[in-house]
């Protein structure tokens, strides 16, 4: 990497944005790993486990929105510091007093939000320190975060076989805390701040058709990387009675897939362009959905299916953040928060109908199924609207597509 790319902007920021952002995706999405365990000792039918671990995600979603107008109202900083009490509060009290009932853990995961929310924060945190030209590296940098999700179901199932679920929420307090006193020691806001966007403008560009098409094929995109990140762990352990150390295991090489190869979309859509790569992604993603949803014979096999699923869905969303730049240059800090909720409406919706689905029919096919036709809806919404933007916003940048 270019030397001038670190004299450009603030390091320190850069860095810290990173490590907030991580460990907050970790434990974002930490009761999907730790499901398997809480489900067996509060008792907890399908469609119970598929609400809990999908709560986080809706929550993280709308909080999005939220955190996005407190980073314009009282800066980044002060808006990431007052998440991370908030989620650090909320693991201690679940620690110190436990999850006595479902309702405990949905109120969890309600604080949990806000990690989820981290998103909103701790990409202009970082970027706004850069130049234009070095605003691709910047959140490249801080947005590998979501690699959090994996580390979640690495190591989340085996403490809570080694000290009980319940304690994990106090272990984890401890990288959290670290984090947040790194975050206050060097994290900084930039001292160009953009003018706060009102509540107006949110509402103005939710007028623009094309905006609901990006929240859609995001909702695909994304919704089905963390509704499967949220869900896998249970999967693995309904379908081939995996324990839930190996289900995590099964459910990190997934994950890890999937938040490898984002950057890869996005390089991809540069090189062939945005619409030919995301068509690609939902086609490919749909064909993989569909296999999946017949159940494979092992957990080796399903692997097999699982982890390419997970890789075209994970470029999916880099190919999407591709586009939207190019669509709404003036308007890109309000859609990357409206997009980035749709992302994490459409996991809710996966892991939570997982388990209302596995609860009424017995299996996740019809499930896995109808979000294969959401794909497939998406073909069919980009090939419509390609013509469009050809001959309007894209005609200068979609030549090769």
């Amino acid at each position: 990497m270019k030397s001038s790319f670190w004299k450009s902007g603030h390091t320190p920021t850069l860095l810290s944005s990173f490590l907030y952002f991580d460990l907050s995706f970790m434990v974002w999405v930490m009761l999907g790993p730790l499901a398997v365990q809480i489900a067996t000792d509060l008792q907890l039918t399908p469609a119970e486990k598929g609400l809990m671990v999908a709560t986080p995600v809706l929550a993280g979603a709308l909080l999005r929105i939220v955190m996005g107008v407190l980073v314009d109202q009282i800066k980044p900083k002060m808006a990431g510091l007052i998440g991370q009490v908030i989620v650090i509060g909320s693991l201690l009290t679940a620690w110190l007093h436990g999850l006595q009932t479902f309702q405990h853990a949905l109120m969890l995961g309600l604080g949990l939000g806000f990690a989820g929310a981290a998103f909103a924060v701790a990409l202009p945190l970082a970027s706004r320190w850069y130049p234009p030209e070095h605003q691709g590296t910047a959140l490249g940098i801080a947005g590998a975060g979501n690699s959090g999700t994996v580390f979640a179901a690495l190591f989340a199932p085996s403490l809570a076989v080694a000290y009980g679920w319940n304690n994990v929420f106090g272990l984890v307090l401890i990288p959290l805390a670290i984090a947040m006193f790194v975050y206050i020691v060097f994290a900084k806001d930039a001292p160009d701040a953009p003018p706060a966007k009102s509540l107006s403008q949110y509402l103005m560009i939710l007028k623009d058709k094309d905006a609901w098409w990006f929240m859609f094929f995001y909702s695909v995109t994304f919704g089905g990387f963390v509704g499967l990140a949220s869900s896998l762990t249970i999967y693995f352990n309904d379908l081939y009675a995996l324990g839930p150390v190996v289900a995590g295991y099964c459910t990190a090489a997934c994950v890890f897939a999937g938040s490898l190869v984002r950057p890869l979309g996005g390089w991809l859509a540069d090189r062939v362009g945005g619409i030919r790569t995301l068509l690609t992604m939902y086609i490919l993603a749909a064909v993989l959905l569909v296999i999946m949803s017949f159940g494979q014979p092992t957990y080796q096999s399903a692997l097999m299916v699982i982890i390419p699923t997970m890789a075209i869905l994970g470029m999916g969303n880099g190919a999407v953040f591709q586009l939207v730049p190019q669509r709404f240059r003036k308007e890109i800090g309000v859609m990357t928060g409206l997009v980035g909720m749709a992302g994490g409406v459409g996991g809710f919706y996966l892991a939570s109908s997982l388990g209302f689905i596995k609860q009424a029919t017995g299996n996740y096919q019809v499930g896995i199924l109808i979000f294969a036709g959401l794909a497939a809806l998406a073909v069919l919404g980009l090939t419509g609207v390609k013509t469009r933007w050809r001959t309007t916003w894209g005609a200068a940048t979609t030549a090769k597509v």
